[in-house]
């Protein structure tokens, strides 16, 4: 929506400000239905916005909002966020909103924390049934918008031991759905002491999600 682009332009502008602002950005975790543990990992978000008002001009706030897909609150936020372990599942009116966000401008990050990857995808053909998954190579800008992974999608825990892949659903040319699959980025941007990830895999982590953040902005 019209709304969406308005907001994105005026994050971009304020990367290049100088000076206090009110905060302007954050991140919504999308509660969603069908038994899934939307809630998990719950320092993740906070520290990833810490991260971002240390690391770049987004005047970013310190806690994440929730929220549904049918909340007339949906449409104010150019970032939503999901996550879990469990079952995902849409109705046919939320597969049709999710839709229209996406195609008006809205972005969704999906990262899985390990469990949710089959009800997931099933999820995702209900709101673009015909969209083939497209995997980002390293050189991909998203890798190299603000900070660099030359190596492309770094890998946080092992779980099936499969490589990371960043996944993506486009509206025509835009990158609208980005899933982090075998990845985990969640579980590195949570407090240190909660899994015990190697700090240099916390701090790919977090660079990884400061390029999302910065993408969905500029883009």
């Amino acid at each position: 929506m019209r709304g969406l682009a308005l907001y994105a332009a005026l994050a971009v502008a304020l990367l290049a400000v100088d000076g206090p602002a009110q905060p302007l950005f954050t991140i919504a975790r999308l509660q969603y239905g069908g038994g899934g543990d939307w809630y998990s990992d719950p320092s993740s978000l906070p520290n990833l916005l810490r991260f971002l008002r240390e690391h770049t001009q987004i005047d970013a706030a310190e806690t994440e909002a929730r929220v549904q897909i049918m909340d007339e609150e949906l449409f104010s936020y150019p970032y939503i966020y999901m996550t879990g372990h469990g079952n995902v599942a849409f109705s046919a009116d939320e597969a049709a909103r999710l839709r229209h966000y996406l195609e008006s401008g809205g972005f969704l990050h999906a990262d899985d924390n390990y469990g949710m990857d089959e009800s997931f995808r099933r999820a995702m053909r209900q709101v673009f049934p015909n969209a083939e998954w497209v995997e980002l190579p390293p050189e991909h800008p998203l890798f190299h918008c603000h900070f660099e992974l030359p190596a492309g999608l770094p890998k946080v825990h092992e779980h099936d031991g499969k490589r990371p892949q960043a996944l993506a659903l486009f509206t025509g040319e835009r990158l609208a759905v980005l899933y982090t699959y075998e990845a985990d980025l969640g579980d590195g941007w949570e407090d240190p002491d909660v899994h015990s990830d190697p700090e240099g895999k916390r701090l790919d982590a977090l660079k990884m999600g400061t390029n999302i953040a910065v993408w969905t902005l500029s883009h």
